[in-house]
């Protein structure tokens, strides 16, 4: 028995020994005296005891005793951090698995997908919470302009429908306030996102019809072509869409009052797209790119400088001969070329849409690609016009033309997600 207690302490010997050298290295320099321990004696006590440099030893031991306890901790903090992370990554999957997409660039078109119709397809809670705010932001927007109006025309009825409008609006700011207090509490009921999303949209529609409404009994007396069209946020949902298609076209023309500050890129003033191909005719700015216009998928990079917040007339004419392409900004040339999609002619049977870039016909919107900003005398002939015919409209001659083949009418178009009318004329009110 003597014999085998013998070896036994032998063994927890051999084991401190092994134990304090493998935590040897945290300590640099830091010397180790390995003693025989009694199989009964606390091996820290015992050596501290025996030891001659004892207050070295025991500095010692207590800092590996604070390594061991931080060490832990950390792993317990990580594990827990893993933990929150995991449950958070699943709600994000569970919201925006079925809307992947990637962005287009120089003109390149992406892989389709499904459309969204509440923000970028890929964000999160919070981003789909950043979006609503700026939604809500600008329908207040809009509503101080109609109290301006109903002050100016002292109109009951106009009153009460703001009132309720208004009162609406609160209701939503409540429902966003409630879903950020979850976010930040991590609560249950942010599994459900898919259906409280389809609520708030479903409300928010209600209320951009409602506007719109109201919005009405300011232009009962305005001439048809006399309006613009405003895009105040950068978001996948809010367009017009032109109502008929157009012929096929061996020139055009298109020329348009443009205003915008929106950074990086305006995003996409008009696309049209027919069967088997998205970008038949797209005039985009994105990402750092300058502006584009693009034929049948093929590119050429247009001379415009037009996000500085101010009212800009721009045209955009293309032959099939060559494929000669000129570009206009305020009456004037600020560049040519060739080559740009030659002897194609531009497809009928398309949809044309205001305001977004189409991956799908009539569809596939992308966020990143929205225009911000505003529209208004958005005319096409099928034909190339003239500097002289270019000139006069970007000065408002009473000789300038109307599109041929689309003219701006308030009748031509449909409005969505919140996209808006407003009284201009052009010349009149720049700037």
């Amino acid at each position: 028995m003597e014999s085998g207690a013998r070896g036994f302490q032998w063994k927890l010997f051999i084991l401190s020994c092994l134990f304090l050298e493998g935590l040897s290295q945290d300590f640099g320099q830091t010397q180790f005296i390995c003693t025989s321990v009694p199989k009964d004696m606390d091996i820290c006590a015992a050596t501290l005891q025996n030891s001659v440099p004892g207050e070295d030893l025991k500095t010692t031991v207590m800092q590996l005793r604070e390594t061991v306890l931080q060490q832990k901790e950390t792993i317990m903090n990580q594990k827990e951090t893993i933990r929150e992370l995991t449950s958070k990554l699943a709600r994000c999957e569970g919201q925006s698995a079925s809307e992947p997409g990637d962005s287009k660039g120089g003109g390149r078109r992406k892989e389709q997908g499904s459309k969204n119709t509440m923000g970028d397809v890929s964000r999160g809670p919070t981003d789909t919470l950043a979006q609503l705010s700026q939604t809500l932001q600008s329908l207040k927007q809009r509503l101080e302009n109609l109290e301006q109006f109903s002050r100016n025309n002292n109109s009951v009825q106009a009153n009460s429908l703001k009132d309720l409008l208004q009162s609406k609006i609160d209701d939503l700011e409540k429902q966003v306030l409630s879903r950020v207090n979850s976010l930040e509490e991590g609560k249950p009921g942010l599994r459900n996102e898919t259906e409280q999303r389809g609520r708030v949209e479903s409300t928010l529609t209600s209320l951009h019809q409602r506007i719109t409404d109201l919005e009405k009994g300011q232009k009962e007396n305005r001439p048809l072509d006399k309006f613009q069209l405003t895009f105040p946020l950068r978001t996948n949902y809010m367009y017009a869409k032109v109502k008929k298609s157009l012929p096929e076209m061996y020139a055009f023309t298109v020329c348009m009052w443009i205003k915008s500050n929106a950074s990086p890129g305006v995003g996409t003033p008009f696309s049209y797209a027919v069967p088997g191909q998205a970008n038949e005719l797209v005039l985009i700015e994105w990402g750092n790119n300058p502006m584009e216009i693009l034929i049948n998928d093929k590119v050429a990079k247009l001379p415009f400088i037009i996000n500085d917040g101010k009212w800009h007339h721009i045209c955009v004419t293309w032959t099939t001969r060559d494929g000669v392409w000129e570009a206009f900004q305020d009456g004037v040339m600020r560049g040519s070329g060739e080559n740009l999609a030659p002897y194609h002619p531009i497809k009928p049977q398309g949809i044309l849409i205001l305001g977004q870039e189409q991956d799908t016909l009539g569809g596939g919107f992308d966020a990143t690609q929205a225009f911000v900003g505003d529209l208004a005398n958005f005319n096409i002939w099928d034909r190339k016009l003239s500097i002289g015919e270019i000139y006069n409209l970007s000065t408002c001659s009473s000789k300038a033309q109307v599109g041929n083949v689309f003219s701006w009418l308030e009748t031509s178009i449909e409005i969505y997600g919140g996209a808006s009318k407003w009284t201009f004329e052009a010349c009149r009110q720049l700037n």
